[in-house]
Protein backbone atom coordinates (compact mmCIF):
# COMPACT_ATOMS: atom_id res chain seq x y z
CA UNK A 1 0.00 0.00 0.00
CA UNK A 2 1.51 3.66 -0.78
CA UNK A 3 1.84 6.15 1.94
CA UNK A 4 -1.53 7.98 1.27
CA UNK A 5 0.24 11.27 2.62
CA UNK A 6 2.63 11.65 -0.03
CA UNK A 7 0.36 14.95 -1.15
CA UNK A 8 -0.54 15.83 -4.63
CA UNK A 9 1.88 16.16 -7.11
CA UNK A 10 3.38 19.68 -8.25
CA UNK A 11 1.96 22.12 -10.65
CA UNK A 12 -2.02 20.30 -9.72
CA UNK A 13 -4.97 22.87 -8.05
CA UNK A 14 -7.79 22.21 -6.81
CA UNK A 15 -11.01 21.74 -8.13
CA UNK A 16 -14.33 23.87 -6.73
CA UNK A 17 -15.71 22.03 -4.26
CA UNK A 18 -19.12 22.01 -6.32
CA UNK A 19 -21.82 19.43 -5.34
CA UNK A 20 -21.31 16.15 -5.58
CA UNK A 21 -17.45 16.29 -6.00
CA UNK A 22 -17.44 18.30 -3.10
CA UNK A 23 -18.69 15.50 -0.77
CA UNK A 24 -16.49 12.83 -2.86
CA UNK A 25 -13.45 15.04 -3.74
CA UNK A 26 -10.84 17.14 -3.30
CA UNK A 27 -10.24 16.25 -7.50
CA UNK A 28 -6.92 18.50 -8.90
CA UNK A 29 -6.53 19.62 -12.12
CA UNK A 30 -2.47 20.77 -13.93
CA UNK A 31 -2.12 22.19 -17.41
CA UNK A 32 0.39 20.52 -19.14
CA UNK A 33 1.02 22.01 -22.77
CA UNK A 34 -2.36 21.79 -24.42
CA UNK A 35 -4.18 19.76 -22.09
CA UNK A 36 -5.69 19.42 -18.68
CA UNK A 37 -5.09 16.34 -16.68
CA UNK A 38 -6.97 15.44 -13.65
CA UNK A 39 -6.46 13.48 -10.87
CA UNK A 40 -6.99 12.67 -7.41
CA UNK A 41 -5.35 10.68 -4.07
CA UNK A 42 -7.19 7.68 -3.32
CA UNK A 43 -8.31 8.07 0.28
CA UNK A 44 -9.60 5.35 2.57
CA UNK A 45 -13.16 6.87 1.94
CA UNK A 46 -12.54 5.97 -2.15
CA UNK A 47 -12.09 2.19 -1.09
CA UNK A 48 -14.39 -0.64 -1.91
CA UNK A 49 -14.85 -3.69 0.56
CA UNK A 50 -11.46 -4.76 -1.13
CA UNK A 51 -9.44 -2.23 -0.44
CA UNK A 52 -9.30 -1.32 -3.60
CA UNK A 53 -10.65 2.22 -5.21
CA UNK A 54 -14.40 1.92 -6.01
CA UNK A 55 -15.28 2.12 -9.58
CA UNK A 56 -17.86 5.03 -8.99
CA UNK A 57 -15.08 7.02 -7.83
CA UNK A 58 -12.98 6.36 -10.74
CA UNK A 59 -16.27 6.83 -13.03
CA UNK A 60 -16.84 10.41 -11.26
CA UNK A 61 -13.34 11.40 -12.21
CA UNK A 62 -13.65 10.21 -15.59
CA UNK A 63 -16.97 12.14 -15.89
CA UNK A 64 -15.52 15.30 -14.23
CA UNK A 65 -12.43 15.22 -16.53
CA UNK A 66 -13.65 14.49 -19.76
CA UNK A 67 -15.95 17.09 -20.71
CA UNK A 68 -13.86 19.87 -18.39
CA UNK A 69 -10.58 18.62 -20.69
CA UNK A 70 -12.52 19.01 -24.18
CA UNK A 71 -14.20 22.36 -23.07
CA UNK A 72 -10.52 23.24 -22.77
CA UNK A 73 -8.81 21.78 -24.89
CA UNK A 74 -11.24 21.95 -27.77
CA UNK A 75 -11.70 25.95 -27.09
CA UNK A 76 -15.36 25.84 -26.21
CA UNK A 77 -17.64 28.26 -25.14
CA UNK A 78 -20.48 26.22 -23.91
CA UNK A 79 -21.61 27.05 -20.24
CA UNK A 80 -21.80 23.40 -19.62
CA UNK A 81 -21.39 20.26 -21.42
CA UNK A 82 -23.74 18.03 -19.61
CA UNK A 83 -23.20 13.61 -19.54
CA UNK A 84 -24.86 11.58 -22.69
CA UNK A 85 -22.92 8.78 -22.50
CA UNK A 86 -20.26 7.42 -20.52
CA UNK A 87 -18.76 4.04 -20.87
CA UNK A 88 -15.26 2.73 -19.08
CA UNK A 89 -13.24 -0.18 -19.04
CA UNK A 90 -11.85 -0.95 -15.81
CA UNK A 91 -8.58 -2.00 -16.37
CA UNK A 92 -7.30 -2.42 -13.05
CA UNK A 93 -7.57 -1.76 -9.24
CA UNK A 94 -5.77 1.58 -7.47
CA UNK A 95 -5.57 0.82 -3.76
CA UNK A 96 -5.54 3.40 -1.34
CA UNK A 97 -3.06 5.98 -1.46
CA UNK A 98 -2.84 5.60 -5.37
CA UNK A 99 -2.40 8.82 -7.46
CA UNK A 100 -4.92 8.29 -10.16
CA UNK A 101 -4.06 10.42 -13.06
CA UNK A 102 -6.22 10.80 -16.50
CA UNK A 103 -5.48 12.41 -19.77
CA UNK A 104 -7.99 13.40 -22.79
CA UNK A 105 -8.64 13.48 -25.96
CA UNK A 106 -11.41 15.39 -28.27
CA UNK A 107 -11.78 12.90 -30.70
CA UNK A 108 -14.76 14.70 -32.67
CA UNK A 109 -16.40 18.27 -31.72
CA UNK A 110 -20.03 18.21 -33.69
CA UNK A 111 -22.71 21.44 -33.72
CA UNK A 112 -24.13 19.38 -30.76
CA UNK A 113 -22.06 16.77 -29.38
CA UNK A 114 -18.63 16.42 -28.39
CA UNK A 115 -16.91 13.03 -28.30
CA UNK A 116 -14.22 12.36 -25.93
CA UNK A 117 -11.80 9.41 -25.20
CA UNK A 118 -9.94 9.32 -22.02
CA UNK A 119 -6.68 7.18 -20.22
CA UNK A 120 -6.40 7.10 -16.57
CA UNK A 121 -3.31 6.15 -15.36
CA UNK A 122 -1.36 4.84 -11.89
CA UNK A 123 2.28 6.13 -12.34
CA UNK A 124 2.64 4.22 -16.20
CA UNK A 125 -0.04 2.24 -14.83
CA UNK A 126 -3.50 2.22 -16.73
CA UNK A 127 -6.29 1.56 -14.24
CA UNK A 128 -9.43 3.00 -16.16
CA UNK A 129 -9.99 3.94 -20.11
CA UNK A 130 -13.47 5.98 -20.49
CA UNK A 131 -15.05 7.48 -23.55
CA UNK A 132 -17.54 10.03 -22.90
CA UNK A 133 -19.99 12.11 -25.32
CA UNK A 134 -21.30 15.37 -24.10
CA UNK A 135 -23.89 17.87 -25.35
CA UNK A 136 -23.47 21.32 -25.96
CA UNK A 137 -25.11 23.66 -24.63
CA UNK A 138 -24.33 27.19 -26.10
CA UNK A 139 -22.60 29.96 -24.82
CA UNK A 140 -23.28 31.81 -21.62
CA UNK A 141 -24.41 35.18 -22.62
CA UNK A 142 -25.06 37.73 -20.03
CA UNK A 143 -25.12 35.06 -17.21
CA UNK A 144 -26.66 36.78 -13.83
CA UNK A 145 -27.44 33.24 -12.13
CA UNK A 146 -25.39 30.68 -9.45
CA UNK A 147 -25.65 28.01 -11.77
CA UNK A 148 -22.22 26.37 -13.35
CA UNK A 149 -19.67 28.15 -15.96
CA UNK A 150 -17.33 25.61 -17.15
CA UNK A 151 -15.50 28.82 -18.82
CA UNK A 152 -15.69 30.75 -15.78
CA UNK A 153 -14.47 28.17 -13.38
CA UNK A 154 -11.28 27.05 -15.39
CA UNK A 155 -10.60 30.68 -15.89
CA UNK A 156 -10.79 30.80 -12.39
CA UNK A 157 -7.60 28.63 -11.89
CA UNK A 158 -4.42 29.33 -10.97
CA UNK A 159 -1.69 26.70 -12.28
CA UNK A 160 1.61 27.33 -10.45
Amino acid sequence: MNDMYMGIPPGYVALPDIGFTGVNGPLYVSRQGDKLIFGFRVEPRHANVMGTCHGAMMMLLADMQLPLAAHFQAGLDDRFLPTVNLTADFLASPVVGDWIQGETDVVRVTRNLVFTQGIFRVDDKPVLRANGIFKRTGAAAQQEDDRPDVARMLAGLRFT
